[in-house]
């Protein structure tokens, strides 16, 4: 007895200890989070790299005009920037927490301007004497890393350089984007550094060069490489066209931050109640889990570096209520071990090994479509599928290796051997008449043919409500103390001749307003001008041009194929053909919902709802993998059906059998979706009621249409004995003493 408790109080104090460092780091870890637009306030635009010669923009040029753009956000001294090449000749810019958006756009759209000037300052040339992208990494005479200049103008670079050589002072200085405000004797300490100086080189020159030349000094290898980009971007033919913008002013990011922060802790702690109801101590043990949970994917988000967005704290709150799905998987296998009089030792063994198949694939099935929003996803769109990444990860360590190795501490002090409905709210089953799911099929094909008719209708009278992402144009936000009047903001859009398209007026003070044009920066700057001196407003402006919709069109298209085929392969090789054939019906089907309702109710769809559908689609695999699991596992029992009613008893005893744990994994994932749309902001309202309609979708289709088309693809199986594949079908989960073994 002295043991079970000494065991016992070892096995808290493990919780302890994880729950103290938790407590310890959270504050600085939030501290030190980068944070974006949406929550912080700042810019960002998307330039598009064109040829001022009309030649082909290359790698070389886009790299070129990626380090000038960097270099110029140095000197506006914003400490947290994010400059990511897209596509080809696509670079997107945001300044998150910076005050003047009208001096960013101003400094980082200008052409790269290349000169060299005496250390007075006095112009001797400018980037026209060299050859275009005529900069390369070459060496020295000591072999040493120096930058190689091919020289265009010989006769003018010979004339100045020899002047320069017969001078007191012999040296020529290399400067970007000079001004009137640059100077060398207040630059030259910093001049040719990586940090924030325009200064970029002081050459001292011995005699006339009528040829090219090289700049050599002790330069590290990454030194030479940086200043040949800088250089270059001085000289080439390119120019930067704004193809989008986004304006947040501060007080926009915070309020949306304190709103989504507040949805999202209720929210997690709403599952923890419901965790604690359903599995008692187990339940408590893995809302420890969801803390720790909670923490590393926090972690691992910070040091890849990754900036926090809306739509990645909707992934982190949502990867929470999916992430508690490997724990409901394997309480529900626990429960049936216990079912079948086992000990709680041996039950905890045995249904720990039976339900890691279903949670390895139905986690993979998630972190491809994730994958697949990373690559294909542009800003926002890619920190959720960051996000929802880490958190797939994090999940097969914390809330399967840590989750496992907590219970097996308790498990082990024999404390709870007869205490099991404390330990996991089990009970004595008492016979239960099962449902048959299969005897319902016509109806299911019936609301099937219906639904496929109410989509054509839908789509075709009242068409998809297409936001901005998805239409081109700019989006208008005003926020006043005043109050804000439709009609006369309509005036207002009408006066200053851009053709409105869409009005909605949240509250008294704030109106969002839509318009068919593509604000240039100047009427970017025009508008923000003309409503704050009318109305004192805070303008929040969003700009998409045709070339970034047709930009998204595709990748959303592209990214719904690859996640659709993906999702058909991995189920193929894990299960069968029919098995994928099935769950991909049932995938269109949950799509179908979420489409036809937006389209009914004139749902706004923006780039982040793909995020939602390729979210669904996950969910939804994952949650119907669970259920063919058991049917796989069911059918292997049987080895060789006699007859279609053994396939039907079969798979109606595999849904009844995993129906508690798909409703109880559907409840808490919409714990914090729900809470984020009571609660949360504004800006993600419609990618969260995506989510809710595709959660519900998504579990009646694991239940009612994934099966039931199932049971119509294998009938034709019957007396056929199951084909062992190439590889061995059942997964084997590695044993590690004192979690699994």
């Amino acid at each position: 007895m002295k043991k079970n408790k000494s065991s016992l109080f070892r096995s808290f104090v493990y919780i302890i200890i994880i729950l103290g460092v938790v407590a310890l780091c959270t504050p600085t870890l939030l501290k030190n989070q980068k944070f974006g637009l949406d929550l912080q306030g700042g810019f960002e635009v998307l330039y598009e790299v064109k040829s001022i010669d009309g030649k082909k923009v290359t790698n070389d040029m886009v790299t070129s005009t990626y380090k000038t753009i960097s270099k110029r956000i140095d000197v506006l001294g914003v400490s947290e920037p994010s400059i990511i090449v897209e596509g080809d000749n696509h670079i997107r810019v945001g300044l998150a927490g910076i005050t003047d958006p009208t001096e960013a756009r101003n400094i980082l759209s200008q052409a790269a301007s290349l000169t060299f000037r005496d250390t007075s300052d006095n112009l001797l040339m400018n980037s026209d004497v060299l050859k275009s992208g005529g900069a390369k990494v070459g060496q020295d005479e000591k072999g040493r890393p120096a930058v190689s200049l091919s020289v265009k103008d010989k006769n003018k670079f010979y004339e100045i350089t020899k002047t320069i050589s017969e001078s007191q002072d012999k040296r020529i200085v290399i400067w970007l984007d000079f001004d009137e405000n640059s100077s060398f004797q207040m630059e030259q300490n910093k001049c040719g550094s990586l940090g924030n100086s325009k200064c970029l080189s002081v050459a001292t020159v011995s005699q006339g060069f009528a040829s090219d030349v090289i700049i050599q000094g002790n330069f590290t290898l990454e030194e030479v490489e940086n200043l040949v980009n800088l250089i270059n971007s001085g000289s080439l033919p390119t120019k930067l066209e704004e193809i989008s913008s986004k304006t947040v002013g501060a007080e926009f990011g915070e309020g949306s931050l304190d709103k989504t922060f507040k949805a999202g802790l209720i929210g997690v702690i709403l599952i923890m109640i419901l965790m604690i109801i359903i599995y008692h101590f187990a339940g408590l043990i893995a809302s420890v889990g969801i803390v720790a949970y909670t923490f590393l994917t926090f972690l691992t988000f910070w040091l890849v570096g990754g900036v926090l967005t809306l739509p990645g704290i909707a992934a982190l709150v949502i990867g929470i209520g999916m992430a508690i799905d490997s724990s409901v998987i394997s309480f529900s296998r626990i429960k049936d071990e216990l079912a079948n009089k086992s000990k709680l030792s041996n039950a905890y063994k045995n249904g720990n090994k039976n339900a890691f198949s279903s949670i390895f694939d139905s986690n993979i099935t998630t972190l491809l479509t994730a994958v697949i929003l990373f690559i294909f996803g542009e800003s926002s769109v890619k920190g959720f599928a960051t996000m929802l990444i880490i958190s797939t990860i994090v999940t097969m360590l914390i809330m399967v290796l840590l989750m496992r190795f907590l219970l097996n501490l308790f498990v082990r002090t024999g404390f709870f051997d007869n205490k099991l409905n404390l330990f996991i709210g089990y009970k004595e089953k008492t016979e239960k008449k099962q449902f048959n799911f299969v005897k319902i099929r016509k109806f299911i094909y019936a609301y099937l043919i219906i639904l496929v008719a109410l989509g054509i209708f839908t789509l075709t009278t009242n068409k998809l409500k297409l936001g901005i992402d998805f239409k081109g144009g700019s989006s208008i936000t005003l926020i006043s103390d005043k109050d804000l009047k439709e009609s006369e903001i309509k005036k207002d859009i009408k006066s200053l001749e851009y053709n409105l398209y869409e009005i909605e007026k949240l509250d008294d003070n704030t109106i969002i307003v839509k318009i068919d044009q593509t604000l240039s920066k100047d009427q970017v700057l025009e508008t923000e001008k003309y409503f704050t001196e009318k109305y004192e407003a805070k303008t929040e402006i969003g700009v998409v041009s045709n070339v970034v919709k047709q930009e998204l069109v595709k990748n959303a298209i592209i990214s719904l194929l690859l996640a659709s085929i993906g999702i058909i392969l991995y189920v193929s090789f894990r299960f069968k053909f029919s098995y994928a054939l099935s769950g991909l019906i049932a995938l269109i089907h949950d799509i179908a919902i979420i489409i036809i309702i937006f389209s009914l109710f004139k749902l706004e769809v923006s780039s982040i709802f793909i995020a939602a559908i390729l979210s669904i689609i996950g969910y939804s695999i994952n949650d119907t993998i669970v259920t063919f699991d058991r049917i796989r596992e069911n059918r292997k029992i049987k080895k060789k059906l006699k007859n279609k009613e053994e396939l039907e008893n079969i798979i109606n005893e595999s849904i009844n059998e995993t129906l508690k744990r798909s409703i109880i994994t559907t409840l808490t994932t919409l714990c914090p979706v729900v809470s984020l749309i009571v609660l949360g902001s504004y800006e993600i309202i419609n990618f969260n009621l995506a989510l809710l309609i595709g959660l519900i979708a998504g579990v009646l289709s694991s239940i009612f249409i994934a099966s039931i088309l199932l049971y119509d693809l294998e009938k034709n199986n019957i007396n056929k004995p199951i084909k062992k594949k190439w590889y061995e079908e059942e997964l084997e989960e590695k044993k590690i003493k004192g979690i699994n073994s």
